[in-house]
């Protein structure tokens, strides 16, 4: 590609795919959804060959354990009488004991019935109650998803190379609104509660990835940890007017969120049983999630549920209402050709006329969530559904304007970005030579302590290389992303904020980039990179190729200090710590995290 041609790209990126495409991957770019065809097209994953080879491969804080790649946290089964049995409002519960990190956890707790048949596109309902002891030491299934990079592997699968044979293949099932918790053994009662909403452009992810395992954060911060599944995509977020109720939630179409909210009541409800203080939640997010947590701070359903908020890499995003009736009706009638009901759209809108919404309805709830996704994985104007939806109930018209009115949650606000957070969506603009399923498998297999086998030729494609090339170079390409998909949007919902409480609001932004050749260059400081550093988690993940021995003191130093931070805010509902060895004056003034192979250095910019 010649350079005028990269510059004009990039430009569009700028303007289009970075302000509303990237919006979906939780940047906040504004309140514009993706226009049709804005995003790539779903690449089904070949055919495995299982017998194939892999592919190529501030003040110093106290060290955190690092799990070995084969004994990740939480893999402590129950042991005798230490697996701890509670009583939820459900009924009786099960957990294990890790006794890596001596903290206990109950995984796969149901917090709503299974929003299946006659539930799907309906708000999540109280799950049945059981009477007999239910087992919590396993995760639940992650919810129905088209297969992505960070969406987890067929039949729900544990983490593993399994996790690329999804791409573009539906994955994970419709009944997967499960919880997971963890605290520590022995400590306090009433214990600050951090609850974490995961991200994924709010089409994919899942909570039991690794890198979400609370168990150390929970001892790290001395707090009652939560993770959540919830509804994704089309499930997550319909718009479609046949679905319609006259009640309100319902007719919202934002399921996702109405389940996160759903899930907050069952922390206000169990809180106290697990040990925690429903009168202290925070609420916290990554990318997409962050999206939702700032969906919760002005959502009238939420009040009272939550005390404080947490937004990684994410500000306001919504979509128009245009282009969330235009995502549904363009669905339904795909599905209607898709089944042979109909031999093409004129005659899927005829079918659709003739039809009584409950008609409609019914069709749509009778089909298997597999074949749904199927359809719209084929279609790539119908693989990610437009959210977060502004009905005017569940999520104002204008959240901005929510803030600036007072009308919101006036809690705390810890807001987060990664110094690169470009250098993640290589694949949305075309930058990376691998197609996923090759880059997954390289950064699986690759081993961050042998001599280097990679290059940045292996990872980019030569348009832009060298990677400082001005203008046109990998850097420049993703800081263009970076500042027009998620620091402007976020920048613009903290303003917002700001109008109503300058003094409870604060910023950091995570610049740790000492990932062996060649992924110091090629990731850096990317999108969702800090992510295990907030949990502790660097054991084997999706970002396993960047943590070797020779960097293990400095990042162990900085994810202590960034622990340390939700712990304080959790606690006190101020991110500000000793261990910092600095001051962290309120938003604007921002907050560097970072560190050397050998030592964290957190400094005030």
């Amino acid at each position: 590609m010649h350079s005028t041609q990269i510059i004009r790209a990039l430009g569009a990126i700028s303007t289009l795919a970075v302000a509303s495409t990237l919006a979906a991957c939780g940047g906040g770019g504004g309140s514009a959804w993706p226009v049709a065809g804005a995003m790539p097209p779903v690449v089904p994953a070949p055919t495995p060959d299982p017998g194939a080879p892999g592919a190529p491969g501030g003040t110093a804080q106290p060290e955190v354990p690092s799990a070995p790649p084969d004994a990740e946290p939480g893999d402590g089964g129950p042991t005798g009488d230490a697996a701890l049995v509670l009583t939820t409002q459900a009924g009786p519960v099960r957990g294990k004991l890790d006794t890596t990190t001596q903290t206990l956890a109950w995984l796969g707790l149901p917090y709503a019935k299974p929003p299946v048949d006659t539930l799907r596109w309906k708000p999540p309902v109280d799950p049945e109650p059981w009477t007999d002891v239910r087992d919590a030491t396993r995760f639940g299934a992650s919810c129905a998803q088209g297969g992505r990079y960070f969406s987890p592997a067929p039949d729900n699968a544990p983490f593993g190379l399994s996790v690329r044979d999804g791409f573009g293949k539906p994955v994970g099932s419709e009944d997967c609104l499960t919880l997971n918790v963890w605290r520590p053994v022995g400590s306090a009662e009433r214990l600050p509660v951090l609850l974490f909403i995961h991200g994924g452009s709010n089409i994919s992810g899942y909570s039991a990835d690794p890198i979400y395992d609370g168990a150390r954060l929970a001892q790290q911060a001395n707090a009652v940890v939560v993770t959540i599944n919830y509804r994704l995509g089309l499930f997550g977020w319909l718009d479609l007017p046949q679905l319609k109720t006259g009640d309100p939630a319902t007719d919202s179409g934002n399921f996702a969120l109405l389940d996160q909210i759903a899930a907050l009541r069952y922390v206000q409800a169990n809180a106290d049983v697990f040990g925690g203080d429903a009168a202290n939640v925070t609420v916290m997010g990554e990318s997409a999630g962050a999206v939702n947590v700032w969906m919760l701070m002005v959502s009238p359903l939420a009040k009272g549920l939550f005390h404080k908020a947490v937004s990684m890499s994410g500000g306001i995003t919504t979509a128009t209402r245009s282009q969330t009736r235009s995502y549904a009706d363009a669905l339904l009638k795909r599905l209607l050709m898709a089944d042979g009901t109909v031999p093409d759209a004129f005659a899927a809108e005829r079918w659709i006329q003739s039809h009584s919404d409950q008609e409609t309805a019914a069709y749509l709830r009778a089909k298997p969530a597999r074949e749904i996704l199927t359809v719209s994985l084929a279609d790539p104007q119908l693989a990610a559904a437009p959210a977060v939806i502004p009905d005017g109930s569940v999520v104002p018209l204008d959240p901005h304007r929510a803030i600036t009115q007072g009308n919101y949650q006036k809690v705390s606000m810890l807001a987060s970005n990664t110094r690169e957070e470009g250098k993640l969506l290589g694949a949305a603009f075309g930058a990376f030579r691998p197609t996923d399923y090759d880059r997954f498998t390289m950064e699986y297999n690759f081993d961050p302590d042998a001599p280097p086998t990679l290059t940045e030729a292996d990872l980019l494609k030569p348009e832009f290389l060298p990677v400082d090339r001005p203008l046109t170079g990998w850097n420049a390409a993703a800081s263009l992303v970076t500042q027009a998909g998620f620091y402007q949007g976020l920048a613009t919902s903290m303003t917002a904020l700001a109008t109503q409480q300058p003094d409870r609001m604060w910023y950091l932004r995570f610049d740790w980039a000492q990932q062996p050749v060649p992924f110091n260059t090629v990731y850096g400081a990317a999108h969702a990179m800090d992510l295990p550093f907030w949990f502790g988690n660097f054991g084997r993940t999706s970002f396993s190729f960047s943590y070797s021995r020779a960097n293990r003191p400095g990042r162990e130093q900085l994810s202590s200090a960034m622990m340390g931070t939700l712990a304080a805010f959790a606690h006190t509902g101020n991110p500000h710590h000793a261990g910092l060895g600095t001051a962290w004056p309120n938003w604007p003034a921002t907050l560097t995290f970072d560190a050397s192979p050998t030592q964290a250095r957190i400094a005030l910019e």
